[in-house]
């Protein structure tokens, strides 16, 4: 294995210990309150997606695509009602693109765990010991596992010690697979074990777990495409009946039992939406 020099430091300076990136959220308490809960959730939806831009400037290109869409809308419709609609769909873009790309990382970092855990056991065999191993390990992984592993390096080049650096992995990933890692590095620098055999053993129960998430997958991809055609083919069907109608808005919500349906089937697509998506996120997590 080529050992990259810069991954190497010459000492490690106790006091600069805790001097670190300043790390920028919007959750402030304990989540309990619901605003918290959903300010919670996006902090860890750019954090776990590898987007390096500040939250504060996606939150911002949410609120600008909503501007963009509905105003577009509103400028060839003048329709109020699709316009308010543009306003709301828009912000969904941003959020849907990184959501997408965190699916994506938690998948690279899968695939990559199993042959990183194998390399650190390949370099701990031949007698190093377990900072100099990961530091050999982390320099030759690839993005984004070998991000974070980078990070960690420079974490304990900073001064702290190899078990608290890759403590929260799996808070910065979100793949809760790697909690297992974390914990025999952590349980290895406290108390010492046979660290090569765990390693081991956990590169083999990941691709194991792999293969049982892909069988899955493939198991039940027509029930989670069916899902996801209920939740598109509805508004695509108001979309069609409001453009090849003129007046088809203004004659539901004209009535009191139009306005009620629409608010009905509104908020039942909306709680549907929740629940297959909680559904897909639970059946795909790692």
């Amino acid at each position: 294995m080529a050992i990259h020099a810069e991954a190497f430091p010459v000492a490690s300076l106790s006091g600069f210990d805790g001097i670190l990136k300043e790390d920028v959220r919007f959750a402030t308490g304990p989540g309990d309150s619901p605003g918290d809960a959903v300010n919670g959730w996006f902090d860890r939806l750019m954090l776990h997606s590898g987007i390096q831009t500040p939250p504060s400037v996606w939150l911002m290109l949410c609120l600008l695509a909503g501007v963009t869409t509905g105003g577009t809308i509103f400028v060839f419709s003048e329709h109020l009602l699709a316009t308010a609609a543009g306003f709301i769909i828009g912000p969904v873009v941003p959020i849907t693109i990184a959501m997408v790309k965190r699916s994506k990382r938690q998948t690279q970092i899968m695939e990559q765990l199993p042959g990183m855990a194998e390399a650190l056991a390949r370099v701990a065999r031949t007698g190093r010991n377990i900072a100099y191993s990961f530091r050999a390990v982390a320099a030759d992984t690839p993005s984004p596992l070998g991000d974070e592993l980078r990070l960690v390096v420079r974490r304990t080049e900073m001064g702290m010690d190899l078990g608290n650096a890759v403590h929260d992995l799996t808070d910065r990933t979100g793949v809760t697979t790697l909690t297992m890692f974390s914990s025999a590095v952590g349980v290895h620098q406290d108390t010492g074990g046979d660290l090569i055999q765990v390693l081991e053993r956990l590169a083999t129960a990941v691709r194991d777990r792999l293969h049982f998430v892909n069988r899955l997958r493939a198991a039940t991809v027509a029930s989670r495409l069916g899902a996801m055609l209920m939740l598109i083919v509805p508004p695509l069907v108001v979309l069609f009946f409001t453009l090849s109608r003129e007046n088809y808005i203004e004659d539901l919500v004209g009535s009191f039992w139009g306005r009620l349906s629409l608010g009905v089937a509104i908020t039942l697509q909306i709680v549907g939406g929740l629940i297959v998506f909680r559904i897909l996120r639970r059946s795909a997590r790692f």
